[in-house]
């Protein structure tokens, strides 16, 4: 009988959550080398420059790929003759491994769990509790997948009870254009069919475990129906347009999965949940002889690709002198290298700067002339001024744009993927700009912040209101004074040029 020992499984708990915290898996990121080799939008294919540089430089300096590390998840296989020699219970071991590696003094890790979710919304502090799930199987050993999932690509999953008739492709291709790019593609998609509403997520997010073997799948052909929907839908999928960061290209996703179980005869659940470009996760097993030893990858596996800025073709910004002018003089899709001061802010901030007005009471900064960065950063270490620090999606900010913009003086505002009708609206009325820098490239990000300080609302930790001082911090004009959306324009040009190549999409990508 094998006996695992309570040590050996927390600090191998730990030991996976720091691992995938600056190690993507290297199926994933030689899969996103080859999607930047045939990308032909220049937009897209800088942004997965970006996301590629990022990757091997947090793979270099062990810090984290994105910001948002993302919430604990762990899936346990458990042999049925394992014996535990433990004090703690199984739920307590992971949640003890998980508060190790998020405090790591070394790298320390950004918690972003709350606790009363529909009530105070309190931080843990160390990312605890995880999501925990348990199958007793036949064996004597115990198989561990850990999974860091970040919060953008989790807002997006999606779920519906179709008719036994319904086109499971047909809902697919209606739903990803719904998603906008919050989620950051290039990215897996998983898909979960069968079972009970709550099984079908389950597999959805269970099937984003395995690894990126499309083209392999491809090559030998489908042997079933699961099969035959991965790659039915890993060529539509991409025919949408979407592209990198939501800007049009290409590749949209570098996979789609697909699980499924048996259902209900009146019943067809399916569930759709995306992996984002900061897509993390280990697989290890126990047996008793010891904590898991996880492979130390060789960085000659990344792809040999270097994001540099371009100081040529892009123009740089000096915030410091930044003027409502300047910024309507930005044009849809110009790249820009910002130089001096912002200020940043996410939801906690913008909700609480909406109540201060409300009573008429002074904010603890002056946004006039300001820009704002949706970014809530990691805590610094070794010297760091600030940890990875990549932008947040914009679009829950949208409902507080036009108060920012009429009642405090902000000109720009920074952030990830595209903005909604009501945020466009404001912009355009405000001839104000939005700037998208690109999600999953969060220590790259960070290397352009010279100074950071936090200016407002400190006792919202990660959220508070910081002062970043940047040289040459890369953007894109997403939203110019017009209101004219890159994140529009981009999809449907790139569809387009897609559908001339191989004949009239199918009306169900329209």
């Amino acid at each position: 009988m094998t006996v695992i020992r309570q040590d050996d499984f927390v600090s191998s708990i730990a030991d996976a959550f720091q691992y995938i915290s600056y190690y993507h898996p290297l199926d994933y990121i030689q899969a996103l080398g080859e999607a930047w080799e045939r990308e032909e939008n220049p937009a897209a294919k800088d942004a997965i420059a970006q996301i590629l540089t990022n990757s091997r430089m947090s793979a270099e300096g062990h810090r984290p790929i994105c910001q948002d590390t993302g919430i604990a998840t762990v899936f346990l296989k458990i042999g049925m003759n394992v014996r535990w020699d433990a004090t703690l219970s199984l739920s307590e071991m992971v949640n003890e491994g998980v508060r190790r590696a998020y405090n790591h003094p070394d790298n320390k890790l950004r918690a972003s769990v709350l606790a009363d979710p529909a009530g105070k919304r309190a931080n843990t502090k160390d990312n605890t509790p995880a999501v925990i799930h348990t199958e007793i199987v036949a064996g004597d050993h115990v198989e561990v997948i850990c999974a860091a999932k970040g919060g953008g690509s989790e807002a997006k999953a999606k779920m519906a009870m179709l008719n036994p008739s319904d086109s499971i492709v047909d809902w697919v291709l209606r739903t990803v254009p719904t998603m906008g790019a919050g989620w950051c593609p290039p990215g897996i998609l998983g898909i979960g069919i069968g079972g009970t509403p709550e099984k079908a997520m389950l597999l959805a997010k269970e099937s984003l475990m395995a690894p990126v073997d499309i083209h392999e799948l491809k090559a030998r052909g489908a042997q079933n129906r699961a099969e035959e929907l991965r790659l039915e839908l890993f060529e539509k999928v991409n025919q949408l347009g979407i592209g990198a960061q939501g800007l049009g290209g290409l590749t949209t996703v570098v996979d789609v999965k697909v699980m499924d179980y048996p259902t209900h005869a009146a019943n067809l659940p399916v569930a759709l949940i995306p992996n984002c470009a900061a897509t993390r996760h280990v697989h290890f097993e126990l047996d008793g002889s010891g904590p898991a030893e996880l492979p130390t990858p060789r960085l000659e596996d990344w792809p040999q690709v270097t994001w540099q800025a371009d100081t040529k073709t892009a123009t740089r910004v000096h915030l410091d002198t930044l003027t409502k002018e300047e910024v309507a003089s930005w044009k849809p899709g110009q790249i820009l290298l910002l130089n001096g001061k912002m200020l940043t802010g996410r939801d906690a901030a913008h909700k609480r700067i909406q109540d201060m007005l409300a009573k008429g009471e002074k904010l603890p900064v002056d946004f006039t002339n300001r820009a704002i960065y949706y970014v809530g950063p990691v805590d610094p270490v070794k010297g760091e001024v600030v940890g990875p620090a990549g932008p947040t999606t914009a679009t829950r900010m949208d409902k507080f744009t036009e108060m920012m913009l009429a009642q405090t003086g902000l000109i720009a505002m920074i952030g990830k993927s595209e903005r909604g009708p009501v945020a466009i609206e404001s912009i355009k009325k405000h001839r104000s700009a939005y700037l998208m820098a690109v999600g999953g490239a969060a220590y790259l990000v960070a290397k352009a912040i010279r100074s950071a300080k936090v200016v407002g609302f400190e006792d919202l930790g990660m959220e508070a209101i910081y002062e970043f001082e940047v040289q040459d911090m890369p953007v894109t004009v997403a939203v110019d004074a017009a209101g004219t959306s890159v994140h529009e324009t981009g999809p449907k040009q790139w569809q387009a040029k897609i559908a001339g190549r191989i004949g009239n999409i199918p009306v169900a990508l329209a």
